[in-house]
C-alpha cells in the first residue's frame, strides 16, 4: 500500500496554503468535471485552459494538414497513417532503393512497381525534402557570457549546406517541375532554406518570387508562410510577422501552438495592430479570441463580440470551455480548509474589491429570513431558561431535509482562495451574466455544447432540477457530448441528495458504481491511474458523500470516504475512534458500506485490538491507569501500527520489521520510568536516558514490557505511592517520570500517541491541538492535531514525592524534573501569544521587542518556580552539580 513521505506530507497542513512549494501543480487543484475537450476541432485543445503549463495537454492527435495533402495528391489510396509513414518515417535511403527499383521496405513493396513512375516528381520531391530535413534549423551562437552556455558542436544545421549549390538546385528542381502541387512545395523549401540559414531579406524575396505566382493556398503554401513569417521576426519587422503568423495559425490545425508561440503578442500595441488589420468576420472574430485568451479578467465582453459575428464559431467554445473551467477551479476546490467558511461567498463581480457590485449572484450571496416575533420570543425564553437558539451547523442523523439542504457546511459552495494567477485577493465570479450569455447561445447555435455547459452551471448554482432539465431535452449522436450528459446526470442525482440513507446507498451500487469502484488494473495500466491519478468525478463525489456523512453524524463513514483507517494514528482522536469501531462492527451493512466504504480498512490485524490501544494510550496520558488497563486487557491478535514517521513510500521499500523493537503496544522500554541524561531525541535511549538507581527494588517494572504491563505496573506503584515512606517517594516519582518521559517534551513522546519512534514532525507541535474539521476528514494524514498535555499530572506525582522524602539530593533531581514539567506548561502558554505586528509598521522593532520582554517576563515570573527553589535551596546538592554539568540552560539560569 502507498505510503505518504512525511517530510512531504507536512507541507500540506491544512491551515497552509500549498501554492508555496515548488513542486506544487495548480491543474491537480481541482476536479475538472466539465470536460473541455468536448469541443469538436480537437486543433484547439492546446488553448484550452492550464495553470501548469503554457498549453493544454493533447488528449486527441490533430491530423496534420500537410499529411491530409499528401493524401489528397496520391488519390486518397492511402490512409492518414501511412501517409504519414510514407512522409516523416520511410527514410532517405529506403525511398531512394525505392526509387532505383529495389526495396526491402514493407510498405513500399506494397506501393508496387509503377508507383514511382505515376508519382515521379512527388517521389524526387520526398527525395531532396528528407536530404534536407537534418540540416533544416538555424545554426545556434550561444552567449559565453549567459550562465547557460556551452559549446555545440555536435548538431549539424542549415550553414552546413553549401549555400549556392543548395539554393541553384532548389531552384533548378521548382522550374523543372510541372505540378503546381510539388512546385509549391519546392518555393517552401527554397523559403525554409534561406530563413534558416539567415538570409531573411531573401526568404521574403523568395516568397514573393516563388510562393505567390503559383497563388495556390494549399499546406504548402502556409507552411511557406509561417517560415516567411519568421523571417520578418529576423528583419525587425515585428507587426508583419506577427500577422503572417496569425493567417498560419487561422489556417493551420497542427501548427496552432507554434504560430502562436510566434506571435508575440504581449502587449497591446501588438493586438491593436492585429486589430486593425483584421478585415473579414473570421479575422476579427479570431482576432478578438487572441485577445480573450491572452486576458484573464472577465470574459464576457469579448464573447459578446464574437456572438455577434458568429455564434456557432467553434473558437466562441474554446473560451466558454476555458471560462466554465475557471470558474470550476473556485466553485469546486479539492480541499475545504477549516478557515474557508470566513472567506467562502465573498466575491464581487469585479476584481476590485472598492467597486460597486453591477450584478447579483444568486451562489454568492444567502437571503437570510427575518424571524417573526413569535420565533425571537421563543429564542428569547430558550436563552433565558439555559436553552440554546437553533444551530445552524448541528449535525446528526435526524435533521430534516431542509437542515441538510441548507446546512452552511454543505459542499459545494464558491470559495474564495488564495488566486496565484491574479493581485486581487477577490476572485472574479461572473457566473450570472455568464449564465445569461450561455442561454442566449444555446437558443441561437445549432450545436449542443451550449446546452451542456447551461446544464454545468445551472449544477453550479446548486439549480439541480433546472439542469436535469436541460439534459434531458438533449439530442445528440456525438459520443462525447453523451458521456458528458451521463455523468452530469449522475452528479445532478448524487450531490442533490438531501441525505445519504440505505436506500440510497444501494442506488449508488445500482446506477452509479463505477464512479466508486475501480475496475481491476491491468498490466498495461500506469501506476498513475491508481496511485497518482489527478482529482476526477469520482474524487468530488467521494468528497461529496464524506461531507453528507459528516453533517449526518456518521463520522465513521465519512473518514474511511477519504482515508485509510491507519491515517487515525496522525490524530488518535478517541471520539472518532468510538465511531469507526461502530461502523466497522456494524452488523447488516450494505453493499455500499462493504465495497467502497470498508475498502480503507487497512490495518493488520484486529480492528478492535487498534482502538482499543487508542482508548488506552489517551486514559494513561490522563493518568488513569486501571481504565488502561481495562482497555489493553482487551487487545487481542494487534498487528502493529504503520511506520508514519519513516521516509519510505510503499511495503517493498519498507525495512524488515524487527521483532524486539516497539510495535505500538509490545517491547516498552523500561527506561520511561528513568531520566534524561541530556535531551537529544536522536540518540539512542542507552544515552539520553538513564534509570533511577532505586529501579530494582521495583519489580513490577519489567526489563521487557507491554502497555498492559506498563499500566499494571503504575497501578502498582500508585498504591505503593499511597504510603508516607522513602518507598513511596520513589514510586511517586517513577510514576511521574513515566507521565513526563512519555509527554510531548519526553524521549519517549511517541509512547502514548499512536507512534513508533520520537522523531520530530507536527505530532509534537504546541499549537495545533485542536481538531478543525467543519465539512469532512479529507487529508487526515496531512497534519496532526493532539489534545493538550496535562503537565499537571506529573508533577502532582513529583510533589508528593517531595513531599515525602527526606533526601535532599533526591529532592534536588525532583524538582529539576518538576522545573522541566513547567517548562512544558510554559511552551503551552507561548504557543498562544501573538504580536499581531505588521511588518511595515514604522516602530515594528521596537513593539517586536517590547512584547518578547513581556514574555521573557511572565516567564520568569510564572513558569520558573521550581527552578528558583532549585537554585535557592538545594545548590549544594550533588544532583545539583551533575545538572549544572549536564545542562547547559540550567547552568546558564543558575549561574546568572
Amino acid at each position: 500500500m502507498k505510503k505518504i513521505g512525511i517530510s512531504a506530507v507536512l507541507l500540506f497542513a491544512l491551515n497552509q496554503p500549498t501554492q508555496a512549494c515548488a513542486w506544487y501543480d495548480p491543474d491537480y487543484e481541482y476536479f475538472n468535471l466539465f470536460t473541455q475537450s468536448i469541443i469538436k476541432d480537437k486543433s484547439y485543445l492546446p488553448f484550452l485552459l492550464s495553470y501548469s503549463s503554457k498549453f493544454y495537454g493533447h488528449e486527441v492527435h490533430v491530423h496534420d494538414e500537410n499529411i491530409e495533402a499528401w493524401q489528397k495528391f496520391f488519390g486518397n489510396k492511402y490512409n492518414y497513417a501511412e501517409t504519414e509513414y510514407l512522409v516523416n518515417k520511410v527514410s532517405y535511403y529506403d525511398l531512394n532503393e525505392f526509387k532505383k527499383g529495389t526495396t526491402n521496405n514493407t510498405f513500399l513493396k506494397k506501393l508496387g512497381p509503377d508507383f514511382y513512375t505515376k508519382n515521379k516528381e512527388a517521389i524526387d520531391y520526398l527525395l531532396q525534402a528528407k536530404y534536407m530535413e537534418p540540416y533544416m534549423q538555424i545554426k545556434f551562437v550561444g552567449n559565453p557570457d549567459n550562465y547557460y552556455f556551452s559549446e555545440q558542436t555536435a548538431s549539424v544545421n542549415a550553414s552546413n549546406l553549401d549555400y549556392n549549390k543548395t539554393i541553384t538546385a532548389l531552384t533548378n528542381l521548382y522550374n523543372a517541375t510541372k505540378n503546381p502541387e510539388i512546385k509549391l512545395r519546392y518555393a517552401y523549401q527554397i523559403v525554409r532554406f534561406n530563413h534558416y540559414t539567415q538570409n531573411y531579406q531573401l526568404a521574403v524575396d523568395a516568397f514573393k518570387k516563388y510562393i505567390e505566382p503559383l497563388n495556390l493556398k494549399s499546406a504548402p503554401y502556409y507552411l511557406a508562410l509561417d517560415q516567411m513569417a519568421g523571417a520578418l521576426r529576423g528583419l525587425g519587422k515585428g507587426q508583419d510577422a506577427n500577422w503572417n503568423f496569425f493567417k498560419v495559425f487561422s489556417f493551420s490545425k497542427a501548427r496552432k501552438e507554434s504560430a502562436f508561440t510566434s506571435m508575440q503578442l504581449s502587449d497591446s500595441t501588438s493586438f491593436k495592430d492585429l486589430m486593425a488589420r483584421a478585415q473579414s468576420p473570421e479575422e476579427k472574430n479570431m482576432a478578438t479570441f487572441l485577445l480573450a485568451y491572452g486576458d484573464y479578467s472577465n470574459p464576457i465582453p469579448a464573447m459578446e463580440k464574437m456572438y455577434d459575428i458568429d455564434p456557432d464559431s467553434e473558437i466562441l467554445k474554446v473560451l466558454a470551455a476555458r471560462s466554465i473551467n475557471e470558474l470550476e477551479r473556485s466553485y469546486l476546490p479539492i480541499m475545504y480548509n477549516s478557515d474557508e467558511i470566513t472567506n467562502q461567498r465573498e466575491a464581487t463581480t469585479s476584481g476590485n474589491p472598492s467597486e460597486k457590485p453591477n450584478t447579483t449572484s444568486t451562489t454568492t450571496e444567502q437571503n437570510v429570513e427575518k424571524p417573526s416575533f413569535w420565533s425571537r420570543i421563543v429564542s428569547f425564553f430558550k436563552n433565558l431558561f439555559g436553552g440554546s437558539p437553533d444551530d445552524a451547523t448541528e449535525r446528526g442523523a435526524n435533521l430534516s431535509d431542509k437542515s441538510y439542504l441548507n446546512h452552511p457546511n454543505r459542499i459545494p459552495f464558491f470559495s474564495v482562495k488564495d488566486n496565484l494567477w491574479d493581485d486581487n485577493d477577490k476572485v472574479l465570479n461572473y457566473i450570472d451574466d455568464f449564465d445569461k450569455f450561455i442561454d442566449k447561445t444555446k437558443d441561437k447555435s445549432k450545436d449542443e455544447f451550449w446546452k451542456i455547459a447551461s446544464a454545468y452551471l445551472k449544477f453550479l448554482k446548486k439549480d439541480y432540477d433546472a439542469s436535469n432539465d436541460i439534459l434531458n431535452d438533449i439530442k445528440t449522436n456525438n459520443p462525447e457530448y453523451l458521456q458528458e450528459i451521463k455523468k452530469m446526470k449522475a452528479l445532478n442525482a448524487i450531490v442533490s441528495q438531501p441525505k445519504i440513507d440505505a436506500d440510497f446507498e444501494n442506488k449508488l451500487m445500482t446506477d452509479y458504481k463505477e464512479y466508486f469502484i475501480k475496475p481491476e488494473k491491468k498490466a498495461s495500466d500506469s501506476a498513475e491511474y491508481y496511485d497518482d491519478s489527478p482529482p476526477s468525478t469520482s474524487h468530488f463525489l467521494v468528497d461529496i458523500l464524506a461531507n453528507r456523512y459528516f453533517l449526518q453524524g456518521e463520522d465513521g463513514k465519512a473518514y474511511l470516504m477519504n482515508n485509510s483507517l491507519s491515517s487515525l494514528q496522525y490524530s488518535p482522536n478517541a471520539d472518532l475512534a468510538k465511531k469507526l469501531q461502530a461502523f466497522i462492527n456494524k452488523d447488516n451493512k450494505t453493499a455500499f458500506e462493504k465495497e467502497v466504504v470498508s475498502k480503507n480498512i487497512d490495518i493488520k490485524g484486529n480492528p478492535d485490538a487498534f482502538f482499543n490501544l487508542i482508548y488506552g494510550d489517551q486514559e494513561m496520558r490522563n493518568a488513569n491507569f486501571a481504565k488502561a488497563k481495562d482497555y489493553y486487557s482487551k487487545i487481542k491478535n494487534f498487528g502493529g501500527l504503520h511506520p508514519i514517521s519513516s521516509f519510505y513510500y510503499n511495503e517493498e521499500e519498507a525495512p524488515k520489521v524487527d521483532p524486539t523493537a516497539y510495535d505500538g503496544f509490545n517491547n516498552v522500554s523500561p527506561l520511561v520510568f528513568g531520566h534524561n541524561v541530556w535531551e537529544s531525541f536522536g540518540s539512542a535511549e542507552t544515552e539520553s536516558m538513564k534509570a533511577e538507581s532505586f529501579v530494582s527494588d521495583f519489580p513490577m517494572i519489567k526489563s521487557n514490557m507491554n502497555k498492559l504491563d506498563l499500566a499494571n505496573a503504575a497501578i502498582e506503584l500508585q498504591k505503593i505511592g499511597t504510603a508516607k515512606d522513602q518507598k513511596a517517594a520513589q514510586a511517586n516519582q517513577l510514576i511521574g517520570n513515566m507521565l513526563y518521559n512519555s509527554s510531548i517534551l519526553g524521549y519517549y513522546r511517541e509512547l502514548f500517541v499512536m507512534d513508533l519512534n520520537n522523531a520530530g514532525w507536527n505530532k509534537y507541535d504546541f499549537w495545533k491541538t485542536d481538531t478543525p474539521y467543519k465539512y469532512y476528514y479529507k487529508n487526515y494524514s496531512y497534519t496532526s492535531y493532539i489534545k493538550p498535555e496535562n503537565f499537571d499530572l506529573s508533577i502532582n506525582y513529583y510533589k508528593k514525592a517531595l513531599d515525602q522524602t527526606t533526601d535532599k539530593d533526591q529532592k534536588a533531581r525532583i524538582l529539576f524534573q518538576m522545573a522541566s514539567a513547567e517548562q512544558g506548561k510554559y511552551y503551552q502558554w507561548e504557543s498562544k501569544q501573538q504580536n499581531n505586528l505588521s511588518w511595515d509598521d514604522p516602530n515594528y522593532e521596537q513593539k517586536r521587542k517590547a512584547f518578547d520582554a513581556q514574555i521573557d517576563k511572565t516567564k520568569n515570573d510564572k513558569y520558573r518556580t521550581y527552578f528558583a527553589q532549585l537554585k535557592q535551596n538545594y545548590a549544594d546538592t550533588q544532583s545539583f552539580k551533575d545538572l549544572q554539568s549536564r545542562c547547559l540552560y540550567f547552568k546558564y539560569y543558575t549561574t546568572k
